[in-house]
């Protein structure tokens, strides 16, 4: 009984945030207060670490790290604070690890992470012109690299 109630409190304190994962460049719009003044922050870095690793739940927790002025600075955010505002994934990176710990100790070209390609929809566009091109000169184009002959047979020589 007093589960369900617990769990129905944390579900309703929870608030909806993007899907974002270990590796991303995140921008993460905190709400400062100075004074009787409220204003935006934005700390942009890459994330690091998210606990628990599923990031789910009220209490989960995620670091992010950027360079300022040649200092490594690192934050921990609660997901789902009131003080946190929004959260916005810039780009995602190819990461084989649940804690980019290893971050701390690179730098300059060496601490960079290889940008993932999910906005592949957007390459598929930029190709579009070059495929109709091909297509109006009599070829097809296949699933392949190469494009497939003619369906006219070619006469022998």
């Amino acid at each position: 009984m007093q589960n369900k109630i617990i769990d129905a409190i944390e579900r309703a304190q929870e608030k909806k945030r993007p899907a974002f994962q270990v590796g991303d460049r995140v921008v993460v719009n905190i709400r400062l207060k100075e004074g009787d003044k409220e204003r935006l922050q934005a700390f942009r870095g890459v994330v690091i670490a998210k606990q628990p690793k599923s990031g789910r739940g009220p209490g989960a927790m995620f670091t992010v790290r950027k360079v300022s002025e040649g200092v490594g600075v690192e934050k921990i955010f609660p997901i789902h604070s009131p003080s946190v505002d929004s959260i916005e994934v810039e780009t995602s990176s190819e990461v084989r690890r649940s804690r980019l710990y290893y971050l701390r100790e690179l730098k300059g070209k060496k601490a960079r992470l290889k940008e993932a390609e999910k906005f592949g929809d957007l390459l598929v566009q930029k190709d579009a012109p070059a495929q109709e091109l091909m297509t109006e000169q009599g070829t097809e184009i296949t699933g392949g690299d190469a494009p497939a002959p003619t369906k006219e047979p070619q006469p022998k020589k």
